[in-house]
Parts: C-alpha cells; sequence; structure tokens
C-alpha cells in the first residue's frame, strides 16, 4: 500500500508533464480494516484515510475507454483477469518478485528480488530527486521495509543487501525515525490484532477456499484463542450469514495465537450444517497420520461446529488444505454418484479472482498481487533455511506464514536445548 503512495509522490514531484499521477489501493474502502498494520502506519505518519483512492471509488475501464489512462503495476505485474481489458494501458511496471509473464516495449519493467518493494521505491528516489524526500514519506518507507523484511532478520530469509543498504539510508537522513525494533513490534502487533473487526472481517482478513464438485470449503485464519472467537456475541448466526452469502457449505477456522509463555498455539473448529459432511471432515483430520493433526476435541455448545485443540503446530493451513481435499473424496466416495460428475479439486477461480481484487498491493492507478503465498523454503532442525531463499525468488510472508517460522523456531530451539541435556 505505501509503495505505491511514495511512488505517486515522487512522480508528482519529478515529470514537468501535466499528468495526474493518482495512486490507486486495490481493495474496497471498506475491507481497509482488515489492514491493521496499515491502518496503523497511516494513523501513525498522520495521513487521513480520507486522502486515500480505493479501487471501488474509480472506474478504470471507463478511463481506458476514454483514452485517458496509463498505469504503473507496483508490487506486482500480472493483471487479474477481470482487468485483463487493461492490459495495453500498463507502461510501467516496478516489482520485487520473480515475472510470470513477459511485457513487450514501450513497457518498462523494473524487477529485482529484494524483500520490499518499498526498497525500490526509496532507491528511485534517492537517485532520481533526494531533495524531494521528506521525513513523513520516509517514515511510510522505512516502517514498510522493516516490516516487510521480517525487522531485518537474515533468519527470516527475506532481507538483502539493498533492504539493508536503504534501510540505513533512511535512518541517515532522518535520525529521529522510530528505532527499528519498536516500529516492527507495533506494525505486527497491529496487523494481528482483531479486536475491532467483526465476525465477518476476521473470516475475510485471511482466507483461501477450495472447491469440489459443487461443494466449497472456506478456510480462514483467526488470530485469537479459539475459546474467546466462540463466546463472540451472535457468533453461530454471524457464521451462518457468511457462509450463505458467500456459498460456503464448510468453514474452518484455523485459530492462531501466542500463550501467556510465547509459546505458539493452533486450534481449529469446523463449522458446517450438513452433519454427513461435517463427520466425514473431521473423522479424517482425527485420523491422519501424515501429517498427524494431534487433536484433541474441545466442548463445544454448538451442534454444527466441532472445536479441536492442535498438539502438533508444525502442521500449517497449506499443509491442513490437502487434507480438507482428502475428507472431500472420502465424502463423494461414500455417495452414490453419477459418473461425469468429478471434478478436480482445485483453488476456486471464482475466490481467486476476488482474492486478485482484494490484495493489498497496489498500482498507479491501482491493482494487485496474488493473494496465494508460495511455498516457504523448508526449515531442518539445526538451521533456519534449507538453501539461499534467492534461488527461487524470495518468499512473501503472511501472518500465517510468520506464525509457522516463530513456531518453526521455537520447535527447533526446543530440540536444540533438549540434545543439548542428553
Amino acid at each position: 500500500m505505501v509503495s505505491p503512495l511514495a511512488l505517486a509522490f515522487y512522480l508528482a514531484k519529478t515529470t514537468e508533464a501535466e499528468d495526474v499521477f493518482v495512486p490507486v489501493l486495490n481493495i474496497k474502502r471498506s475491507e481497509l480494516p482488515l489492514r491493521g498494520d496499515n491502518v496503523f502506519l497511516l494513523q501513525k505518519i498522520h495521513i487521513p484515510e480520507s486522502l486515500l483512492i480505493f479501487r471501488d471509488e474509480i472506474d478504470l475501464h471507463a478511463l481506458h475507454q476514454a483514452g485517458q489512462l496509463t498505469l504503473i503495476l507496483v508490487d506486482h505485474h500480472v493483471l487479474p483477469k477481470s482487468d485483463a481489458a487493461l492490459e495495453d494501458a500498463v507502461a510501467e511496471v516496478l516489482d520485487h518478485r520473480p515475472l510470470e509473464q513477459k511485457r513487450c516495449p514501450p513497457c518498462h519493467v523494473s524487477v529485482e528480488l529484494v524483500g520490499s518493494c518499498a526498497t525500490l521505491v526509496t532507491e528511485r528516489i534517492l537517485q532520481g530527486a533526494p531533495e524531494i524526500l521528506d521525513r513523513q514519506t520516509a517514515a511510510l518507507l522505512h516502517g514498510t521495509i522493516i516490516v516487510d523484511c521480517v525487522n531485518m532478520d537474515p533468519k527470516m530469509g527475506k532481507v538483502t543487501l539493498k533492504d539493508n543498504k536503504y534501510v540505513e539510508k533512511l535512518e541517515a537522513l532522518f535520525p529521529d525515525l522510530p528505532k527499528r525494533n519498536d516500529i516492527f513490534e507495533s506494525l505486527q502487533k497491529a496487523k494481528f490484532d482483531v479486536s475491532g473487526l467483526t465476525t465477518e472481517q476476521m473470516l475475510r482478513k485471511d482466507q483461501k477456499t477450495i472447491f469440489r464438485q459443487g461443494i466449497k470449503v472456506t478456510i480462514s485464519a483467526i488470530y485469537m484463542d479459539l475459546e474467546a472467537f466462540l463466546q463472540r456475541s451472535g457468533l453461530i448466526a454471524d457464521l451462518h450469514a457468511f457462509c450463505q452469502a458467500h456459498s460456503y457449505d464448510v468453514l474452518v477456522a484455523m485459530n492462531i495465537f501466542f500463550n501467556t509463555h510465547n509459546e505458539p498455539v493452533r486450534q481449529l473448529a469446523i463449522f458446517c450444517p450438513h452433519a454427513a459432511l461435517r463427520t466425514t471432515i473431521c473423522g479424517v483430520l482425527e485420523r491422519s497420520h501424515s501429517p498427524s493433526l494431534k487433536l484433541t476435541p474441545i466442548p463445544s455448545t454448538h451442534p454444527n461446529l466441532q472445536a479441536y485443540l492442535q498438539g502438533n503446530i508444525q502442521v500449517s493451513r497449506k499443509k491442513l488444505l490437502p487434507l480438507l481435499q482428502e475428507a472431500l473424496s472420502t465424502y463423494f466416495d461414500s455417495m452414490t454418484i453419477p459418473s461425469g460428475q468429478f471434478e478436480t479439486v482445485d483453488v476456486s477461480r471464482e475466490q481467486v479472482d476476488k482474492d486478485l481484487d482484494r490484495a493489498g498491493a497496489s498500482l498507479i492507478p491501482g491493482l494487485s498481487q496474488d493473494e496465494e503465498e508460495p511455498p516457504l523454503p523448508r526449515t531442518p532442525m539445526n538451521s533456519l533455511v534449507d538453501e539461499c531463499p534467492l534461488d527461487q525468488g524470495l518468499p512473501k510472508l503472511s501472518a500465517e506464514a510468520i506464525f509457522e517460522k516463530c513456531s518453526q523456531i521455537s520447535l527447533s530451539q526446543s530440540t536444540t536445548a533438549f540434545l543439548s541435556q542428553k
């Protein structure tokens, strides 16, 4: 969200032409509260939300048809299917992940595998017109690079030499910028804070969907204790309404939080009004050995909801998805289905398009990055990374991915401590 704001500021200050540079954030205005870290940073830097322009507030297709649109894709380079008609308006790409789609001249492509796209924007400003950089813009870029690069910690496999270089340059130019630990902890706390969200917003904040033979299963990461989540007022009515509005047959909530000892905890809740389907899914998850979730049932007063404590914290959502696909196969195998009705298990195309439209990165005017998370490098017990993370491009770390990394580090440290005592 910060990269297009800063780039538009730079272009407006340095371009002599009468062009108007408008940063458009590729989410609906109503979805901004889902991005707590962005809201926190904007408030801290004193940028009113009323000054922002969102995707549902501008008709890019009408501007394109009128010949008045030029796009710069920032922090991504592939337009969603719904905006394919805007391809010939793309004049430039500025991204920090490997190219999935080649673009021909006159489109100018600047791609470099760094930890944060904000690093590339900072570089452009400092190389092109360093005199225009003010403290407000510097603070936005500084905070974004730090949180994208996981507090500049090389163990997390995100930060590069260039990220470090430009964070140091910003700190040298503006010595009163917040300390790295302070801004990182504040932004991480804001990212995980769901206290001000409705149940629907919590479910949509970090969500994936799978689809098979007319059955849709959605999996939402919920960043709070399941017990507190289940005690929310009107929860079951909210879950019913959410599923009905989006035609979901099954809702899986994967609750994630840290306990008072700063240890990661995972819990599961399966909400499904269809008893046979719910029983099948729960049975597959309970019996799974590869991987074993080590589920312990949690008492629930809601007849359509089954809750569990997940003993194996290493089973993340991406590892849970194949088990849910297996559960759907088991369910259909138990039914009499005419031949020819099977479909390939996959992420719902409809949901992917919606996810693309919701993604947090933006352009000028704005579209988005793919929300799907690439797999993180496998973490062996004696090392945080298996190989150089740049070999396959930098992994994009969501809140869920960061939690998984912390879980792996915690387990690695526990194992090391155990071995050293023997």
